[in-house]
């Protein structure tokens, strides 16, 4: 069955680690992390990524959720697999329930580093702009609801720098850090199957993906 992926650049590392793993060389179209903080615009990116996968049988979407931005799609000949989770940190925990067992945590991965759009992007924005000591207040007041900045270690990525720069966002944001196992476990299954459905959304061709579905 001629099968393709599409998936979140925040999880470029993991994707290929457990392609690799695998044997799997699907072709990948890679959608810009920073689309998150806007689901319309994700949505319509993710359509757009499914247009141009013509003449598919089989579409892997290695994405969570995503605010809903999954709500909608379709595709006339390819089958949809998408993982049953709110978002990549969730996929990258090996499961919803592994993640909500974290609470009061703020979740960093690599990926998420080095994306488009991150919160420490806009620290850094708001520092520049009001200074840093101001800008601590804004930001730990936003935070107030979290105890743990945590590194989602996923053994696809130098450990050091990593940890080095999470550490560096905690003490700014008054956060105690923390490095969790993380796994590419979920995105192997998404890659080879079978996709049980209280892991996995999967729509038939021709069908659109139902906001109903995406329920935890």
């Amino acid at each position: 069955m001629k099968t393709e992926i599409i998936a979140c650049q925040t999880i470029r590392r993991e994707l290929l680690a457990a392609a690799g793993n695998l044997g799997c060389t699907y072709p990948i179209h890679w959608i810009e992390s920073g689309l998150h903080n806007v689901p319309a615009m994700l949505h319509d990116t993710l359509q757009k990524a499914l247009d141009d996968c013509a003449g598919c049988e089989r579409v892997l979407l290695a994405f969570g959720f995503c605010g809903n931005a999954a709500a909608g799609l379709h595709s006339d000949t390819a089958e949809l697999v998408l993982p049953r989770v709110d978002d990549c940190i969730s996929l990258l925990c090996g499961s919803v329930e592994r993640r909500v067992g974290f609470r009061e945590t703020y979740f960093f991965t690599e990926g998420w580093l080095s994306g488009e759009r991150t919160i420490w992007h806009e620290f850094s924005h708001a520092a520049a702009r009001y200074g840093e000591e101001r800008a601590k207040r804004i930001f730990q007041s936003m935070l107030r609801n979290y105890r743990h900045c945590a590194l989602l270690d996923t053994g696809c990525f130098p450990i050091e720098p990593a940890e080095k720069e999470v550490r560096r966002i905690a003490q700014a944001l008054g956060l105690e850090f923390c490095s969790i196992e993380g796994t590419i476990a979920y995105l192997e299954r998404l890659l080879s199957g079978p996709w049980e459905p209280e892991a996995f959304v999967v729509v038939p061709p021709g069908a659109t993906l139902p906001q109903s579905q995406l329920r935890l």
